[in-house]
């Protein structure tokens, strides 16, 4: 299994509902990645991984960076998946702890 294989399974395994940062889907990689590394990643994405659920550590979309209607999009999803927006940002307290675990 390849490190890009590790991460999309552990994308995958991020329930409905829920979201993880870059960071903390790294740290819990075989071998630890950094979130930067992880966002970089994250843009190669196959279909079938739920990208929309990695989000950064302030709870921004940093997608909108690379493609603004990609944020448009992560926007919609997390809204109806998760519900926790708050000016612009995930809020992770409303998932009664202030990150994601994986």
């Amino acid at each position: 299994m390849t490190a890009l294989d590790e991460l999309w399974d552990l994308v995958r395994s991020i329930p409905r509902g829920r979201v993880s940062s870059y960071g903390t889907v790294g740290a819990a990689l075989k071998n630890p990645a950094s979130g930067y590394l992880v966002g970089r990643w994250m843009a190669q994405c196959p279909e079938g991984v739920p990208w929309w659920r990695v989000v950064a550590k302030t709870g921004a979309l940093p997608i909108e960076k690379l493609d603004p209607y990609l944020e448009l999009d992560q926007r919609r999803v997390l809204e109806i998946e998760v519900g926790l927006f708050a000016a612009h940002r995930i809020d992770y307290s409303a998932q009664g702890r202030d990150t994601s675990e994986v």
